[in-house]
Order: C-alpha cells, then sequence, then structure tokens
C-alpha cells in the first residue's frame, strides 16, 4: 500500500509541476507581447508628433502663401474672424487629451 501511496503523490507531483510549467510559459509568452504592445504604442506615440509637426509646417506654409497672394487677401473681417474661431478651435482639441 504504501508503494501505491507514493505512485499517487508523485503522479499528483508531476500534474502540479506541469501545470506551473505551463502557467510560467504562458506568463513568458504574455509578457513578450506586452512588450511588443508597449514597443508599438511608442512607435505610434512618436510618429503621431511627427505628422502633428509636420501639419503645423504646412498649415502655417498655406498661411503665408494665402497671405502672399493677392486671390486670397480678404477685406471682409467677418472672413477673417472666423478662420481665427476655426483656428483656436483647432488648436483647443489639441490641447485637449
Amino acid at each position: 500500500m504504501m508503494n501505491a501511496d507514493m505512485d499517487a503523490v508523485e503522479a499528483e507531483n508531476q500534474v502540479e509541476l506541469e501545470e506551473k510549467t505551463r502557467l510560467i510559459n504562458q506568463v513568458l509568452e504574455l509578457q513578450h507581447t506586452l512588450e511588443d504592445l508597449s514597443a508599438r504604442v511608442d512607435a505610434v506615440k512618436e510618429e503621431n508628433l511627427k505628422l502633428k509637426s509636420e501639419n503645423q509646417v504646412l498649415g502655417q506654409y498655406i498661411e503665408n502663401l494665402m497671405s502672399a497672394s493677392s486671390v486670397f487677401q480678404t477685406t471682409d473681417t467677418k472672413s477673417k474672424r472666423k478662420l481665427n474661431l476655426r483656428r483656436n478651435s483647432e488648436e483647443e482639441m489639441e490641447l485637449c487629451p
């Protein structure tokens, strides 16, 4: 009987060891996935900042072109006010998270 009890304990220990090994492998896989996702988030943040900067440069460039061209010169102060209001609301949207 003692031999049967020892076999049962060994079998139980083997099952526990297999379960621990499975869980450790799963944790390691999840850690690698998290590292990959974190790296992707950092890359997207960096790209986002780059694109925002490019948009600001392009916006300034377009604004300079429009102010240099007589076609876009406007004497209507309401149009200028609308443009400033739109620009201010876009800036506020950029500041909001």
